[in-house]
């Protein structure tokens, strides 16, 4: 009977299988990219982890497909209702009517799976291509075929068709046979018990999660990754990831009001089109979240995420703007390190006082104890060329950084209560050329955004680096004193301190936002396939609704317009979903940044993006009325007649 109904009602199905097919090729492709990365890390340390940017990256298109899959297969059964009613009255059980669900979504799984994994083969190499030009990876990263990640992205899209079938199937089990009788279509009980838990459960862990990272119990300051400020904004993303699915299963219950709120001016317009497309939101509620769902994606995850990236730009540019004494920033033209040349030029200007800063990794920083296990024995570090303090306000908590000299190292507080240390401490360390070294800790200091949470004097490390150049020189000079003036053949650029704080050139913040691309860039793209997706199959789906209103003396111009309203309402609807899980989310970014970032009392205040929002709803809005108006659009050019004796 599956078999058969597959292929009776196979354009039914068909948007779950593209939304099923997109979701496996992004985490295919990730997943042949993840298999590649061995040893081709970025070198700068100041890079995201190519290795972990990718695994975000499947991570966030996984966690979109779940959401898209779950909604666009949740749509299709409802539609079935009156089916699933009429096989009740000839004798089916629940059971039987489940089984007869979830053996059609196994069959669209595995055909949507085995081509989404093909899929994943084309677009991997256009990931990694994006990656390199992007510098996250370095040149000749590429993808290595191999079957491995092709069947496990096939196994994920399987399960998370079954698991996203499931809850329809259950509901389609629980419909009483004397629903076959019925021709219209109301949703009541929309919010199930499972539901409510699960909403709960999600709304729970985001509270919990969120007040974990601010207070920072002792024991997980160990890990770096969870200590590091640097790594918050990777931890924001999280968060966003919590509060977009608590506010999702919430949906249900809060689209109705929306609704009403929505559309107050409707009872005072002329004409039925708005009254009409107001009850259709209202009666099937379970269609309007479906709809929604892909929409409020796209806003949800844009905001948020484009909002908490440029939260911490924020952050960062204020940090800056407080603790930086240096009058100019002097850094190379693109990427990668200072020439000799331009370092040179700088140091022989007459009263400036040179502070060169560039980065270095550290193995194994205390004999381990730094650690959070094998995988975190690596240690980011600024090397310090110059004095320090006459670049940067840092504030020390014990020690002074003028002894930053010879076999020497500061940390950072967190670091220190993290692991024990003390000012005379003595850390053994791996130099990047494997060499050990023994260091003296001189200096307990809060930590800054733009500095690591080691700093090195360069005369240690000068003769083990690969590259020796520094990244980044500051200069500070005498009052009054012209602004330093390089040759074009140095290949490097002088800004003002003022200017290069406000702009966010931080090699750090450009990392920030490339990832957060690479990370929402395919996941929005999904998403926005997935509302032309769902709302064809929300138009196909209503063909003898079309044909009741022609019939009873509707013209075509009033059919459409009412599709075009119900599209707008329902973009609406997950707009304003949307602006209220990104209030939250951002309210948690502030919060973090002011307890773990900004503790010299600057506080940032609270901003919403707003271009962002419109920007992403517009788009979405633009779509929703072109997938939906073009298949009403050539649907209406048959018989009213012939539509209304359409199988539902």
């Amino acid at each position: 009977m599956a078999a058969a109904t597959l292929r009776k009602r196979w354009p039914g199905l068909a948007g779950s299988f593209v939304a099923l097919a997109l979701g496996v090729a992004l985490i295919s492709a990730c997943g042949l990219l993840i298999g590649t990365t061995t040893g081709l890390d970025n070198p700068d340390p100041a890079a995201p982890s190519a290795k972990k940017l990718l695994s975000f990256m499947a991570g966030m298109a996984g966690f979109v497909s779940v959401f898209v899959v779950a909604s666009t297969f949740a749509f299709a059964v409802a539609g079935r209702r009156r089916e699933s009613a009429l096989l009740r009255a000839v004798g089916a059980t629940p059971r039987q009517v489940r089984v007869l669900i979830l053996g059609e979504a196994l069959v669209v799984a595995v055909a949507a799976s085995a081509c989404g994994s093909l899929l994943g083969l084309a677009i991997a190499p256009l990931m990694a291509r994006w990656l390199v030009s992007h510098e996250v990876a370095p040149e000749g990263f590429g993808i290595h075929p191999a079957p491995g990640p092709l069947l496990i992205a096939a196994g994920i899209g399987v399960v998370v068709a079954l698991l996203g079938a499931y809850a329809a199937a259950r509901r389609a089990g629980r419909v009483r046979p004397v629903e076959a009788l019925n021709d219209a279509v109301v949703d009541r009980k929309v919010m199930t018990l499972g539901r409510w838990l699960f909403a709960l459960a999600f709304l729970a862990v985001f509270v919990t999660v969120l007040l974990i990272l601010i207070t920072m119990p002792a024991s997980m300051q160990k890990d770096p990754q969870l200590r590091d400020p640097r790594n918050m904004p990777v931890w924001a993303l999280l968060i966003d990831i919590l509060a977009i699915p608590a506010v999702a299963l919430f949906a249900p219950l809060l689209v109705p009001p929306l609704v009403r709120l929505l559309t107050l001016p409707v009872p005072l317009a002329s004409g039925a089109v708005g009254l009409l497309a107001r009850q259709n939101a209202l009666a099937a509620v379970r269609r309007t979240v479906s709809t929604a769902t892909p929409v409020f994606l796209v806003v949800g995850l844009t905001a948020s995420v484009v909002g908490s990236t440029a939260a911490f730009g924020d952050a960062r540019a204020a940090q800056t703007r407080a603790a930086l004494r240096a009058q100019y920033v002097v850094e190379p033209k693109g990427s990668g390190s200072l020439s000799e040349p331009a370092l040179r030029h700088v140091k022989e200007l007459p009263g400036a006082r040179v502070t060169a800063l560039g980065s270095a990794l550290l193995t194994d920083l205390g004999g381990g104890v730094a650690s959070g296990g094998a995988e975190a024995a690596t240690t980011s570090a600024t090397v310090v060329d110059g004095d320090l303090t006459a670049a940067w306000k840092v504030k020390t908590e014990a020690g002074s950084l003028a002894d930053l000299k010879g076999p020497s190292v500061a940390v950072s507080t967190d670091l220190a209560n993290a692991n024990g240390w003390q000012r005379g401490d003595r850390l053994s360390a791996g130099l990047p050329d494997g060499t050990s070294v023994t260091l003296r800790v001189v200096a307990v200091v809060t930590p800054l955004l733009s500095l690591s949470e080691v700093l090195l004097p360069y005369d240690v490390v000068a003769a083990h680096l690969t590259d020796r150049a520094p990244a980044t020189a500051y200069v500070t000079t005498e009052p009054g004193a012209p602004a330093p003036v390089l040759p074009d053949a140095d290949r490097a650029t002088v800004t003002a301190a003022a200017t290069w704080g406000a702009a966010g050139d931080d090699p750090r913040a450009r990392y920030d936002w490339i990832a957060m691309l690479a990370i929402l860039g395919p996941a929005v793209l999904y998403a926005l396939i997935a509302i032309v997706n769902t709302m064809m199959m929300s138009t196909g789906d209503r063909l003898r609704d079309f044909a009741t209103l022609r019939l009873t003396g509707g013209n075509d111009r009033q059919v459409l317009s009412m599709v075009g309203v119900e599209a707008l309402l329902t973009v609406a609807t997950a707009t304003a979903l949307a602006l209220l899980v990104t209030v939250g989310t951002q309210l948690s970014t502030m919060s973090l940044i002011n307890h773990r970032i900004l503790t010299d009392g600057t506080v940032l205040p609270f901003r919403l993006p707003w271009s962002v929002i419109a920007g992403s709803a517009a788009v979405g809005l633009a779509l929703a009325l072109a997938s939906s108006l073009l298949p009403a659009r050539l649907a209406l050019r048959a018989r009213a007649l012939d539509l209304a004796g359409t199988r539902q």
